[in-house]
């Protein structure tokens, strides 16, 4: 199986807004096709996001940036 291919999604200027970002995420991750990823960076590690997503058949990975944000891609096999 090839690598997905992700689309990325940076959440700071929402929250930066003091904008709730998980509608936006949720949009993104129910419109992902077979073969598709999407990339979430964030200031913080999104810990309940990850769980959430893994609960509903997602696989995650996590770097923590040179910058001290997060990018955490999210894929289903």
């Amino acid at each position: 199986m090839a690598a997905p291919k992700f689309k990325v999604f940076d959440v700071r200027p929402y929250l930066a807004r003091g904008e709730e970002p998980l509608p936006l995420i949720r949009a993104r991750v129910d419109a992902l096709t077979a073969g598709h990823g999407v990339t979430i960076v964030a200031p913080f590690m999104p810990a309940p996001l990850i769980e959430l997503l893994k609960s509903e058949g997602f696989q995650s990975t996590m770097e923590h940036r040179a910058d001290g944000c997060w990018s955490v891609n999210f894929w289903r096999e």
